[in-house]
């Protein structure tokens, strides 16, 4: 494959330092800005590469060998381990089914040092996410595990932690993120036992436990914690539920923020008698499209449901990619109760019935077995038959079900699963949809309202302990706060 060269007279080159001691880089280098040549000094590596000229075509691509113009650039930088100039290749690109990333690599021809590293490219999620799995079978150790650089993972039976940013972003099995904590335990352990014995007995204690919760004599839990959001673990029983798995998503705190070089956007406060102006304008803000990166408008409206609630409705459309997305945010309360909205398919019409799902709204087919958790697709406006294709897309895009990484047996199981759905969709199989809000801000339309739908039922509960913690309704004081003592006045 032909290469770019790009002059370093142009380049400001961010190269991670790292020790060649052992042939094993450490986990986390130390970032050295350098300066080649005589050129503008405000270039980072990424802006190298588009100076370099992408044709007007999208800077990450598809990964084809049959793209002859897809090249990596070289940029000149310094080796950290004979401190003098070398060669790193950066390749931009696209993983089909997962996400951009830049794959570069370093090579010095004075010393033969190199090192290669993959980095995520991709967008910091809204809300970060956490995964608890509990591991109980040596299948459990085969599930496929995407690592991010600012994620930590945590086995509280050992009372073991990787932290954050200790570690470089891997896609690999359970199995192997174990293998990778003992190879770095055992690696300065000669050392230990000559400097100090009693520390390097208790890491060999410690480095046997690791390696037995590999044959997995007894259960433990598994922990992957990443506030970017962008971490995942397999679920082999897609679209199932998999009941070993939880998969929490909360919103980042002002310190994990800042990890990750995030800063809070100051929100100016709108005089009150501007909300009705507000009804009636279309709000427009820059953003970047999810898919290519590139600068886009989103357009953010409240609007009114009929019969029921104000929600804000976000739509963004990319001028360069063609890719359009929409969400929707309620613009209302949390509900006093919870709603479960049972609705019968019987005809090919209601495939046209308008459909509100909130971000906290659960979906369930009992006749394919089907269950959709909260925080899964996020919030949605749109038709039923709009939300089943993003349920069938939702199927198809995922890497661990019909993607290269699939088995035959699984991928039959799928292909079945959305041959059901597909004939739910054109009106062919009668079947029941049900959407369960503990926030009680979904909705379902009513073709005979303000008359009962017979084919639709909605039904209003009490939240359990567990729904209002997850809406963090259980510290929220409402009540008798103004009452409060006032002490030292």
């Amino acid at each position: 494959m032909s290469s770019r060269v790009i002059s370093p007279r142009h380049v400001t080159f961010l190269h991670y330092a790292h020790s060649p001691s052992r042939g094993q880089p450490p986990s986390r280098g130390r970032a050295v800005r350098r300066r080649v040549g005589g050129g503008p000094a405000n270039m980072s590596a990424l802006g190298a590469v588009e100076a370099a000229g992408t044709g007007g075509a999208a800077l990450f691509r598809p990964l084809s060998a049959e793209d002859g113009e897809q090249q990596p650039a070289e940029i000149e930088s310094l080796c950290m381990n004979c401190y003098r100039n070398g060669v790193t290749r950066l390749l931009l690109t696209r993983i089909p089914f997962f996400k951009e990333i830049i794959v570069s690599s370093f090579t010095c021809e004075s010393c033969s040092w190199s090192n290669t590293e993959i980095q995520s490219a991709g967008r910091i999620q809204e809300q970060g996410v956490r995964c608890a799995l509990a591991v109980a079978s040596r299948q459990d150790m085969n599930r496929e595990i995407v690592k991010t650089d600012c994620a930590t993972i945590r086995i509280p039976e050992l009372d073991f932690e990787i932290p954050a940013f200790s570690q470089k972003g891997v896609l690999t099995t359970i199995e192997g993120i174990i293998d990778r904590a003992v190879m770095g335990l055992e690696q300065d352990q000669p050392v230990r036992r000559a400097t100090d014995k009693e520390v390097a007995s208790k890491i060999d204690d410690f480095i046997s436990k690791l390696k037995q919760l590999k044959e997995v004599h007894s259960p433990f839990t598994f922990i992957i914690d990443d506030p970017s959001g962008n971490s995942f673990v397999e679920n082999p029983h897609a679209p199932q539920k998999d009941e070993a798995l939880v998969v929490t998503y909360y919103k980042r705190t002002p310190q994990q923020a800042a990890m990750l070089g995030l800063e809070e956007e100051e929100l100016d406060e709108k005089p009150a008698d501007s909300a009705e102006d507000l009804r009636n304008e279309v709000l427009q803000f820059n953003t970047n499209c999810p898919e290519c990166n590139a600068p886009a408008n989103t357009n953010m409206k409240l609007v009114q449901i009929p019969h029921f609630k104000e929600v804000i409705i976000m739509a963004t459309n990319c001028d360069s990619c063609g890719h359009r997305t929409n969400e929707v945010k309620s613009g209302g309360a949390i509900e006093p109760q919870g709603t479960r909205i049972t609705f019968r398919i019987t005809d090919p019409s209601d495939m046209t019935r308008d459909i509100l799902k909130s971000e906290t709204c659960s979906v369930e087919i009992p006749e394919l077995e089907f269950e959709l958790g909260m925080g899964a697709l996020g919030g949605k406006f749109t038709t039923l038959e709009g939300l089943l294709k993003d349920i069938k897309d939702l199927v198809e895009r995922n890497p661990f079900t019909l993607g290269d990484s699939s088995t035959p047996s699984k991928t039959e199981k799928l292909q079945e699963f959305i041959g059901r759905l597909q004939e739910i969709i054109e009106g062919k199989t009668k079947a029941v949809f049900i959407m369960d809000d503990p926030a009680g801000n979904s909705y379902l339309q009513n073709v005979y309202a303000p008359e009962e739908d017979p084919e639709l039922q909605v039904e209003r509960y009490e939240r359990t302990f567990e729904q209002n913690e997850d809406l963090g309704l259980n510290d929220m004081k409402t009540e008798g706060y103004e009452t409060a003592p006032t002490s030292g006045r």
